[in-house]
């Protein structure tokens, strides 16, 4: 069977692209590691290959993006290496908030932020409200953030509304509207970095229904083009969602 037929009837005819891609940034430490270096150079590198990858999505089609930047579970890590992803965080966004919003970038995060020193909050509430308008890219930054932790959340916000009467019957939809990510696609795609095969707590509820691709590229490595090749293979993908 010639290959263009192959595609047509894997596609519709049409070549798919995932509307809303998140990505599991993993192997940074692991990148510093092995050249030598403290892990925190790794971070640093990482953060820029970010920016890379944000510039990159909307020419390759991506609306959203979601990146999972620090899980509740990184806090058992050294306290110079939380402190040095901190720092890190803080000037990311002290420095890209003006490209940010420029580039028409929308940014948003998720996860628990009662931890997160307050400073840190507040520039997060800040280049929230100063790129609200902004819809060329949608960027998403899990920090503090993990699947059960926010489904725990969620299902207390239920059940506070629940408890005042604004919902009789509760369902799926009404779990979703408490989760962190209320009003945002779920994934189409989830790529993890570095090799690893694990999900990771990450996004469990909303990636339910999307594709997987596992790279052996490190993070500060994984590059635009890495994230097209990956592209180009979702959209041979056949997405039945439970159906035939």
């Amino acid at each position: 069977m010639p290959a263009e037929t192959a595609q047509a009837l894997t596609t519709g005819g049409t070549e798919q692209r995932p509307r809303h891609v998140a990505i599991i940034m993993d192997g940074n430490g692991r990148w510093a590691t092995e050249r030598g270096w403290p892990r925190l150079v790794g971070h640093r590198r990482g953060a820029e290959r970010v920016k890379q990858i944000v510039r990159a999505c909307p020419d390759l089609g991506v609306n959203w993006l979601t990146v999972y930047a620090f899980s509740t579970e990184n806090w058992k890590r050294s306290t110079e290496e939380v402190l040095g992803l901190m720092k890190i965080f803080r000037r990311y966004i002290e420095r890209e908030a003006e490209g940010l919003s420029a580039e028409g970038v929308r940014l948003r995060f998720i996860g628990g932020r009662d931890r997160l020193d307050p400073k840190l909050q507040a520039l997060m509430t800040s280049i929230e409200a100063r790129t609200a308008g902004n819809s060329r890219l949608n960027l998403t930054v899990a920090i503090n953030y993990g699947g059960r932790d926010e489904l725990t959340r969620a299902a207390l916000r239920l059940a506070q509304k629940i408890a005042r009467d604004e919902i009789a019957q509760p369902g799926q939809d009404d779990l979703s509207a408490c989760l962190d990510t209320a009003g945002q696609p779920d994934p189409d795609l989830v790529i993890r970095t570095s090799g690893e095969t694990r999900t990771s707590n990450f996004l469990p509820w909303q990636a339910a229904y999307a594709e997987y691709e596992f790279t052996p590229t490190l993070w500060p490595d994984f590059t635009p083009d890495h994230l097209a090749e990956i592209l180009d293979r979702f959209g041979l993908r056949e997405r039945r969602f439970g159906g035939t």
